[in-house]
Order: structure tokens, then C-alpha cells, then sequence
């Protein structure tokens, strides 16, 4: 194997070698992606560079610059297999290296959109229909439960009614308020 090295230009050399270094590190961030690990454990490594801080297309990270050295480094050698020049091959090794933090940053924009925050937002439940969990009494008298689906689940919230008798348990109702505690002011469905 050190045969083989020895032998290499200084310029293939210096390819294999960030190719090896990146790749290894790649491997490691993979690894470190899929079993979880947060990168807070090892500090906050994917900030943008310009320290903005929402969740926006985040071009220079970590992940991207290992990602670039990687292929810049594997599609060098490939240049340099192929007989091109060394202009060639660094130019073919940036161009493809861009392109691969370009997909990089892509890909995990996309995929933080996908993300919800999973707050529940009352105001989501106006107009919805649901069913009384535990009686709510009559003119506000006593707080109850209903089940409704808000948000794509279903929900067991605290509810209030306007309505003049106590709205028992497997009536239908339909939310017509919402307070500022977050409690749902609902009335009987026909």
C-alpha cells in the first residue's frame, strides 16, 4: 500500500488524501445522523455563517463542506484516471463539489419544511364538530370535555356552553368560540 502511495504525483497524492480524510468524515456524520446524535452535544457546527437565525437555505455548514471535499476529492481522482490535466481535474473537482453542497443544502431546506412544530392552535378548532367527553352545564355553569379532531388528531379539550340545558356526554356539538384561557365555547348540533 505504501508502495502504491510513494509512487503517486504530489498532485494525486493530495486528492487521495482529501478524499480519504472527507470521506471518513462523512462516514462519521452519517453514522452520527442516523443513530441521533445531536450536533449540540458537539456544538452548534450547521450554523449559517451569517448567523441568521431562522431555518433558511443554509449553503456553508459542516455537512456541506465535508460533503464538497468528498466528492471534490473522488472526482479528482476520476478526472486524473481519465488522462485529464490538472487545470481539467480541479475545475471538473469544483464544479462537481459545488454541486454536491448545492443538492446538500437542498435537501435539508426541503426537509426542515416538512417539520411541524406541533403547538396546538386553538383558534384551529372555530367551526369544527366534535362530541361531548364530560357534560358541560348549562349558561357556563361548569366546564366539561369534549373530543374533537383539530390538526389532524383527535383532542380531549375543555369546553363551555351559551346553550340553556347541560349538554351531556355523546352529544354533537360544533365550536363557536374560543377564549383568550384557551377554552372552547360550543353549542349543539341538530
Amino acid at each position: 500500500m505504501m508502495e502504491w502511495f510513494q509512487e503517486l504525483t504530489s498532485f494525486q497524492k493530495t486528492y487521495w488524501v482529501l478524499a480519504g480524510i472527507s470521506t471518513f468524515m462523512f462516514l462519521l456524520v452519517l453514522i452520527s445522523t442516523i443513530i441521533g446524535a445531536e450536533t449540540d452535544d458537539i456544538g452548534d457546527v450547521d450554523a449559517e455563517i451569517d448567523a441568521d437565525t431562522g431555518a433558511g437555505f443554509q449553503f456553508f455548514t459542516f455537512k456541506n463542506l465535508v460533503a464538497f471535499f468528498a466528492i471534490f476529492g473522488w472526482s479528482g481522482i476520476a478526472s486524473i484516471d481519465a488522462g485529464n490535466s490538472k487545470g481539467i481535474t480541479i475545475i471538473i473537482s469544483i464544479v462537481c463539489g459545488l454541486i454536491m453542497m448545492f443538492i446538500m443544502a437542498a435537501l435539508f431546506y426541503y426537509i426542515s419544511k416538512l417539520t411541524s412544530s406541533g403547538t396546538l392552535k386553538m383558534q384551529n378548532a372555530l367551526n369544527s364538530i366534535g362530541e361531548v367527553y364530560l357534560t358541560v352545564g348549562a349558561n357556563r355553569s361548569k366546564t366539561g370535555k369534549i373530543q374533537i379532531k383539530i390538526q389532524g388528531s383527535l383532542r380531549e379539550l375543555e369546553a363551555l356552553t351559551d346553550h340553556n340545558e347541560d349538554l351531556k356526554q355523546g352529544k354533537v356539538i360544533k365550536v363557536v368560540e374560543v377564549t383568550n384561557n384557551g377554552i372552547l365555547i360550543i353549542q349543539p348540533q341538530n
